[in-house]
């Protein structure tokens, strides 16, 4: 019912998001006579402001169609090279000769598309071969594909680490951290030859009891069917995942606001002022950072729940509980992999030893192969995009794939 209702306040603002965009036109094309009425950069401002507020945000692109290599620029296309149902494994394929370390990079299945690691890519691509996961809103896919759990999670990165081996660097960012630990695990306990040489793990739930954050408390205080009850329902009919059950991107989302409620509002005041002071190179960067930002997508809702409770409620990987597919995670089987963990000083979704809680996990791997950087003044997003990940966090990582 709730997304049922969400979709009908979203058509029910149609006429109001309608009538701002055309009262932010008509009070600033230059041709417009409103345009030159006073006060009217306030009107356009507010409207644009107002119509960004009720729209309905879609799927960002990539946009990195070029890259920098040695000085000279090189033509990137991005091309499918492998196709599940809930995931592509997109290429992007540099026009170029030069050999450079192959690396999988993992998005986050939690809310948000994969583009929001733009950024991350973008600094990588120079000197690296870069393949990343693009999942797909689960909105998007029929029912009849069937459901995708934790265990199928596991499996999608195996079968994609076996794809691109040898000689294959993985970095997954955020959720996909634990997912990615225990397909390594499992691949090491198996002697798969197909283990990848290195995995950064960055900001992630490794082990949620080391400095919990407000996001892991808030896990603790309600029960499994808690969740299943007020935040799982199932996809309207003019979607093709009809009758999916998803955790909707639209709460996640809201979860997301309120984290930091008084943040983002400051933001669209600055917004607003920015407009109104002619200043668009900072109204131009609050658009890009939104339209990333309010993109959301569905997750399914088994998959959701099962991370909630082996993640965030159980803590079963740090305890040496976790099953996959009946199989035991014994992340101390990895010996060939090279391990490198990143943290944010100031991240309040994964605090600081979330994600370090890796290498006591990992204790056969020889300690010259693993390293960890806690990084000064960062919060979540800032330790994969932005100037401290291009300028402090990237080389590190760059260093770390080469040494390994």
């Amino acid at each position: 019912m709730i997304y049922t209702l969400h979709e009908l306040q979203h058509a029910a603002s149609a006429p109001l998001r309608l009538w701002a965009e055309t009262s932010q036109q008509l009070f600033t094309n230059p041709f417009s006579p409103l345009a030159y009425l006073p006060h009217s950069s306030r009107v356009a401002a507010g409207s644009e402001l107002l119509a960004r507020v009720v729209k309905r945000y879609e799927k960002p692109e990539f946009g990195l169609d070029h890259t920098l290599i040695d000085g000279e620029t090189v033509a990137v296309r991005e091309e499918i090279v492998a196709e599940k149902p809930f995931c592509r494994l997109l290429h992007f394929r540099r026009e170029t000769k030069r050999q450079h370390p192959k690396v999988l990079v993992v998005a986050p299945l939690s809310g948000h598309h994969a583009t929001l690691l733009r950024d991350t890519v973008r600094a990588l691509l120079p000197d690296h071969d870069i393949y990343i996961t693009d999942w797909i809103d689960a909105r998007l896919v029929p029912l009849a594909e069937g459901y995708f759990h934790f265990a199928d999670y596991v499996a999608y990165m195996q079968e994609f680490m076996r794809l691109l081996a040898p000689d294959l660097h993985v970095i997954s960012v955020c959720q996909p951290t634990v997912p990615v630990l225990a397909a390594v695990s499992l691949m090491a306990a198996a002697d798969d030859p197909a283990q990848p040489r290195s995995m950064t793990l960055m900001g992630g739930p490794i082990d949620t009891r080391a400095a919990p954050t407000e996001v892991n408390r808030y896990a603790k205080t309600r029960s499994l069917r808690w969740f299943d009850t007020h935040v799982i329902t199932r996809v309207p009919l003019k979607y093709p995942g009809y009758m999916r059950r998803v955790y909707p991107g639209f709460l996640q989302h809201s979860g997301f606001v309120a984290m930091n409620p008084d943040r983002h509002l400051q933001a669209h005041l600055d917004f607003y002022n920015h407009l109104v002071e002619g200043d668009g190179d900072s109204a131009e960067a609050h658009r890009k950072f939104y339209d990333e930002y309010n993109a959301v997508m569905d997750l399914p809702a088994e998959y959701y729940l099962e991370t909630l409770d082996m993640v965030f409620i159980r803590h079963q990987l740090p305890q040496g509980e976790m099953t996959v597919s009946g199989q035991r995670v014994k992340p101390w089987a990895i010996r060939d992999t090279a391990l490198f963990t990143i943290e944010g000083e100031l991240d309040d979704i994964s605090g600081p030893g979330q994600t370090e809680a890796a290498h006591g996990l990992c204790r056969n791997i020889p300690q010259q192969r693993k390293e960890h950087f806690l990084v000064p003044g960062v919060g979540h997003y800032g330790i994969f995009s932005g100037r401290r990940w291009r300028e402090t966090i990237y080389p590190r990582v760059g260093d770390f794939i080469r040494r390994s």
